[in-house]
C-alpha cells in the first residue's frame, strides 16, 4: 500500500473505532464535545499495522535509538513500531515511561530496558496517541531527561491543536503530529 493510501485507510480507522461526539473531560481536566479513543484502534490487528507504518515512516530518517512514552497510550505504539523496525532491518527499540514507579519489584520508572542498559545520550522519541495541551508528554520527557536521555522529538498520532505546539516549543522540542483534529471534525 503506498503512503498516502495507509495514511487514508488508517484515517478511515481512527474515524470509525476511535473518533467520537459527546461531551467528555480530558486528561487536561478541559471540557470538550469530541474526544478521541486511540486504543480500538491500536489494539485492532490492521490498525495497529497501519499505526506502526505510518509512524515508522514519519521516522525513518531521524536516527532513532527509542521510541517510548507515558503509560498507557504510548505502550501498544511503541511496541508495534519497534517490531516493525526490526522487520524493516532498522530497529528502533522500545520503553514506556510509568505514571508512578511500581512499589515493589524494581521500582522501576521507565520499563523495557535489560538490566544494565541505559537511555544516557541515546536519541529518543516520545510518542503519544492523542496530545491536547501537552501536559502528559511533559511528564515522560522530564522523566527521560532525568536519566540523560535526548529527547529529539515528540510525536503524537492525533493532536487535538489546543496547546501542545506551544508547551513543546517552551520546552525547544520539535513536535509533529500524524493527524490533527481539524481532520476529522
Amino acid at each position: 500500500m503506498s503512503k498516502s493510501a495507509s495514511r487514508a485507510r488508517l484515517h478511515d480507522i481512527i474515524r470509525r473505532r476511535s473518533f467520537g461526539r459527546g461531551e467528555v473531560t480530558l486528561a487536561s481536566g478541559r471540557k470538550s464535545d469530541f474526544y478521541f479513543n486511540l486504543k480500538p484502534t491500536m489494539l485492532d490487528p490492521e490498525g495497529a499495522a497501519l499505526l506502526a507504518e505510518v509512524t515508522y515512516e514519519a521516522l525513518r530518517d531521524d536516527e532513532i535509538d527509542y521510541i517510548g512514552g507515558l503509560e498507557m497510550g504510548a505502550v501498544p505504539l511503541a511496541g508495534a513500531i519497534a517490531q516493525l523496525s526490526w522487520l524493516k532491518g532498522h530497529p528502533i527499540a522500545a520503553f514506556f515511561v510509568r505514571k508512578k514507579p511500581k512499589e515493589h519489584g524494581a521500582r522501576l520508572a521507565i520499563e523495557g530496558l535489560a538490566k544494565g542498559e541505559t537511555l544516557d545520550g541515546k536519541r529518543v522519541v516520545v510518542v503519544e496517541d492523542v496530545t491536547t495541551t501537552g501536559g502528559s508528554a511533559m511528564k515522560a520527557v522530564e522523566a527521560l531527561r532525568e536519566v540523560g536521555a535526548n529527547v529529539v522529538l515528540v510525536l503524537t498520532m492525533v493532536d487535538r491543536e489546543e496547546g501542545a505546539n506551544d508547551t513543546f516549543a517552551q520546552a525547544g522540542l520539535p513536535f509533529r503530529s500524524i493527524y490533527r483534529a481539524s481532520e476529522f471534525l
